[in-house]
């Protein structure tokens, strides 16, 4: 009996991996995770009705709060009101979208482990982490803006977006959320009459109504209105950039972050009419029937509509236009949108908004995806540079070794000029107007997962913004370096929602950026603040581009 007994407990510590093996600890170490569903604890109030959530570790957890509702291709309004404690302890439903072609390839699909949850076009919901709630306690709010551009992603499609660890560390309320994407979002029907006016924009005003929600109930959930930051990164990097250039969004937020995303540009009206004209067209609908474009099913919908994207943009591409969004975005309307994000009235607009903005080393890595890279030599890859450089090859790398002058052969193909490039223009641009301060980084850690294939890719900060490496293993590696320079990472942004400003102990002093000194922290193991370190190699590559596209032109 005594044996089976032994065993028992055995079999509970291993299937607990939390709980310690002493006898005097395990019930300690194990109660810190419990998870308490008692509505009665966790019973807050919004404008809509009650709702109630849960708490684990000490974080009170709510999902899938409805924050509008929406018919389609209509502007979001308040939800309907209900009655009684409604139960906010799921994620809600994601907007419908694309396969993601992510999942076919088994490296991509271990290290991102994705959540695509289920589709409804009922779907603007937020989910709120807190470590109070009723208590006036007036904590920074942060509220996550989740990438896949304007066309796919939730707000819980990575483990890294998981606010609980931020909100524990750093006391703040952490907001993630849902809006309309791609055909239900952004087709632009306004050629079609007032009724339509706003179609285009629609997905864009789902994120105004979502921050008029965090306005009007986040004090609730022990958060303070008025000391609000919006963050994303890569589309949701976008979505920042625009929102910081909508009118209707002024007020309802205090900083911005900018991950990976610095949308200059958006759609122009002469495209984005035609890809709704064309829409229907594709449909077999004349202008008379535009209504019933509500009832086509989704997937129809969205078929028709990204044949008519196709079209219209090899329509704009014979007209020079280079983009690297095109159809599923906001458009500058004139209406919900008067101005491009570039602009000058729209950068006046959030002059007053601090800025911290950044991208990775190597973004979309070409090594990545194509294994014969990876372990290049210095001839192979000079090779590669002189089909795409020529004459100016000997000068590419003449400036990138002043850039990177310990760099591995494959860098000379990774290294990101996309992303970079745009995130110091809207530094810059910023500058220009003397505004609130501008911070800029670089993150350059390197994943060590799968004999270290990803690089410094595209989204690899995440789990260190939200000092989430225990549940990013597959994408980190969880060595102790990551935890290292996610306790730094997730301070700094931590700090920034709490005053506009980043600086940490752990980290050297982060100066804000100025176009003539360039600062920009270098964010990796040995984090260091460098002063227009790649500035010679991004105006050479610029240039070349330029001189590019004329040429082609």
């Amino acid at each position: 009996m005594k044996s089976i007994k032994l065993i028992t407990l055995i079999f509970l510590i291993l299937n607990f991996g939390a709980c310690t093996t002493t006898k005097d600890n395990v019930q300690a170490t194990c109660n810190s995770h419990e998870i308490e569903t008692s509505a009665i604890s966790t019973v807050v109030s919004t404008e809509a009705g009650e709702v109630a959530g849960y708490i684990e570790n000490g974080i009170y957890i709510y999902k899938g709060i409805p924050y509008a509702e929406a018919d389609r291709f209509m502007p979001p309004h308040s939800p309907a009101p209900w009655k009684g404690v409604r139960s906010s302890r799921a994620y809600g439903p994601v907007c419908p979208q694309e396969k993601r072609m992510g999942w076919y390839s088994d490296e991509q699909a271990f290290a991102f482990d994705w959540d695509d949850g289920y589709a409804d076009e009922n779907c603007l919901r937020v989910n709120v982490w807190t470590q109070g709630i009723n208590d006036k306690k007036k904590r920074p709010v942060m509220v996550w803006l989740h990438g896949g551009g304007y066309s796919a992603g939730s707000g819980q499609e990575l483990p890294a977006y998981d606010g609980a660890a931020l909100c524990k560390k750093g006391d703040v309320v952490l907001v993630s959320l849902n809006h309309r994407l791609n055909v239900l979002g952004f087709l632009d029907l306004s050629a079609f009459g007032e009724k339509y006016a706003k179609s285009g924009n629609v997905g864009l005003l789902d994120l105004v109504e979502a921050l008029k929600w965090v306005r009007n109930n986040i004090e609730q959930f022990g958060g303070d209105p008025q000391n609000v930051t919006i963050f994303g990164q890569s589309g949701g990097g976008g979505k920042v950039s625009t929102l910081m250039a909508t009118p209707a969004a002024a007020g309802l937020f205090d900083k911005a972050i900018v991950q990976s995303g610095s949308l200059l540009n958006i759609m122009q009206p002469k495209y984005s009419r035609k890809i709704g004209l064309t829409t229907l067209q594709e449909l077999g609908l004349k202008a008379s029937q535009i209504d019933e474009l509500a009832k086509v099913p989704y997937e129809e919908l969205l078929e028709a509509g990204d044949k008519a994207v196709l079209k219209i943009r090899e329509e704009a591409g014979t007209e020079g236009l280079d983009a690297l969004l095109f159809g599923w975005e906001p458009t500058v309307d004139g209406n919900v949108l008067p101005w491009q994000p570039a602009d000058l009235k729209a950068v006046e607009l959030s002059k007053d908004i601090p800025l911290l903005v950044g991208t990775t080393l190597h973004e979309f890595t070409s090594s990545t995806y194509i294994p014969a890279l990876r372990n290049i030599d210095q001839a192979g890859a000079v090779s590669q540079l002189k089909q795409r450089y020529g004459e100016k090859t000997q000068e590419f790398l003449s400036v990138f070794e002043k850039a990177y002058p310990n760099y591995q052969p494959k860098d000379l193909l990774d290294v990101d000029f996309l992303f970079r490039p745009k995130a110091l223009e809207q530094s810059s641009m910023r500058c220009n107007i003397q505004g609130a301060p501008v911070y800029t980084y670089l993150f350059t850690w390197e994943s060590p997962v799968l004999d270290g294939m990803f690089r410094s890719t595209h989204c690899m900060e995440l789990p260190f913004v939200f000092n989430n490496i225990s549940r990013c293993k597959t994408l980190t590696g969880g060595k102790p370096e990551a935890y290292e320079l996610a306790e730094k990472m997730s301070s700094a942004w931590i700090n920034f929602a709490k005053t506009g400003n980043p600086n940490t102990e752990e980290l050297p002093t982060w100066e804000p950026y100025s176009i003539q000194k360039g600062a920009t922290m270098l964010l990796n193991n040995d984090c260091e603040l460098v002063y227009n370190h790649d500035k010679e190699l991004i105006e050479m590559v610029s240039s070349f581009q330029y001189q590019l596209t004329n040429t082609i032109n």
